[in-house]
């Protein structure tokens, strides 16, 4: 099956070439895919935001006055809740802030019930990997329970064969050590893998594991990945950009896949 959108094949030919320099092509022939979940899989922000909200508002910070989505992105997108907890409240004693993040990530588990959903295309990215016998892993700086509710919600359980998050690793994002740990679990080489991430930290990371990083970002942002690493900047998975660079890369045959899998994900 051809899963790519058809815009694909009709993108000009010198974007084509300019994409022979972005890096991807040295991870050929690809094994495995990694993908970050908040913002990279998932249009997850705005319910982290409803959440963190209204727990700041319940402990009176910043004087009651309410933050902002900017403040969110620049403090708190990408990084785990040991992260943002030091950050926000620094004379905190653990017990507090774990009070703190457990009621926040229960409110977040509510709101992304009622309405989590995939960035553009994922799901296609992730039936080309499954033909192609791709191994996959999740690796998140997010809690175990939500990040596997939030896969759970894309209909992705299936897909991965493993999730890693950051507070089975000795360090968070940016540090390499999930994208490494994961790697390991999969037998993989990061020569021959690629990273799907949304946030600086997340990019940094990959990149640190030795693998090309492809972000999902809209435009505003994307100087700043670029900036920290990233080999692409896409706005979503259905951007011809990521395509031309995928049929570059050499993979098994969805044939192939089915012999080694004995079987297809459902997508």
């Amino acid at each position: 099956m051809n899963t790519r959108p058809k815009e694909a094949t009709q993108f000009g030919i010198q974007q084509q070439l300019a994409m022979e320099s972005s890096g991807i092509g040295r991870v050929a022939p690809l094994e495995a895919v990694l993908f970050d979940i908040d913002g990279t899989m998932a249009i997850s922000d705005p319910f982290h935001h409803r959440a963190t909200s209204e727990m700041l508002l319940k402990v009176g910070y910043n004087n009651g006055v309410p933050i902002t989505p900017e403040f969110g992105m620049a403090h708190m997108a990408g990084r785990s809740n040991e992260q943002i907890g030091r950050f926000l409240f620094p004379d905190w004693d653990q017990a507090r802030l774990d009070a703190f993040f457990a009621e926040k990530e229960a409110l977040f588990a509510r709101y992304a019930g009622e309405g989590l959903r995939e960035i553009a295309g994922l799901t296609a990215l992730c039936r080309w990997a499954d033909e192609r016998g791709l191994k996959r892993a999740a690796v998140t700086n997010a809690p175990r329970a939500n990040a596997e509710l939030m896969i759970s919600i894309l209909g992705l359980t299936d897909f991965f064969q493993l999730v890693v998050t950051a507070e089975e690793c000795e360090r968070f994002k940016p540090f390499p050590d999930p994208y490494l740990r994961s790697l390991e679990l999969l037998g993989v080489s990061p020569e021959h893998a690629v990273v799907f991430e949304d946030s600086t930290t997340g990019v940094q990371a990959g990149v640190a594991a030795g693998m090309p990083v492809v972000a999902i970002a809209q435009e505003s942002r994307e100087d700043k990945l670029l900036a920290v690493g990233a080999t692409l900047v896409i706005r979503d998975y259905e951007d011809p950009k990521l395509w031309i660079a995928l049929d570059r890369l050499g993979t098994a045959k969805p044939e192939a896949a089915a012999e080694a899998n004995g079987t297809h994900t459902q997508l």
